[in-house]
């Protein structure tokens, strides 16, 4: 009777252990390995440790900039330059020099000046009437308004028409500049010739030849 009893001990001891190796040995095999520590930084001569390698600057040039950011406007493009002549624009040295015309297409006198305001626009157009050459020719100075611009075709020359006439011209006012209007002042004011010089000299008495005895 004690021998079956010892018997079923062993035998149930043996069944336990088959029955729980495996579990024990599948906790083994699945259990992840630990980290690997990181290797131990090189530290250098007198303690301090090397800093960290930044990037070429090529790289960083080759960056996009980060979201959010705007890239540096450009001031020239911003500029309000001019860079070509446009239809509707027309160049003083255009008018210099240009005949211009009456209604029955008889050249009355040539354009010498314009004058333009401070703040912009042609206020009249100066126009030399008579005199042969240049010699005794008058400026009078029309009004832009009163005359016409019209286009050659297919070229850049124009045709400047006016509603006066040679007679309206050579009885209007002549047109005087400002330094001529100077020069005129300037010429009018009187010289002051009252000043005498005070460094002149008494001429001396001659002196008399002494009697005779």
């Amino acid at each position: 009777m004690t021998k079956k009893l010892v018997s079923s001990v062993a035998a149930g001891a043996l069944l336990v252990g088959v029955t729980f190796a495996p579990t024990s040995f599948a906790q083994q095999t699945t259990t992840p390995p630990p980290p690997s520590e990181p290797a131990p930084t090189q530290m250098q001569p007198g303690g301090t440790t090397p800093p960290a390698t930044e990037p070429p600057a090529a790289d960083q040039a080759q960056k996009p900039p980060a979201a959010g950011t705007e890239a540096p406007a450009d001031t020239t493009a911003e500029a309000d330059y001019l860079t070509e002549q446009k239809d509707d624009q027309i160049a003083t040295s255009t008018y210099v020099g240009q005949s211009v015309y009456n209604a029955a297409d008889e050249s009355i006198g040539e354009i010498n000046d314009l004058i333009i305001k401070k703040d912009g626009g042609v206020e009249a157009a100066v126009i030399g009437v008579g005199g042969f050459l240049g010699i005794g020719e008058k400026n009078v100075a029309v009004p832009f308004d009163r005359i016409e611009i019209a286009e050659q075709a297919d070229t850049a020359a124009l045709k400047l028409t006016t509603t006066e006439t040679a007679d309206t011209l050579k009885a209007a006012p002549e047109f005087k500049t400002k330094a001529q209007l100077m020069a005129e002042r300037q010429s009018s004011q009187p010289v002051d010739t009252s000043t005498t010089s005070s460094t002149g000299t008494t001429p001396a008495t001659p002196t008399q030849p002494a009697p005779q005895q």
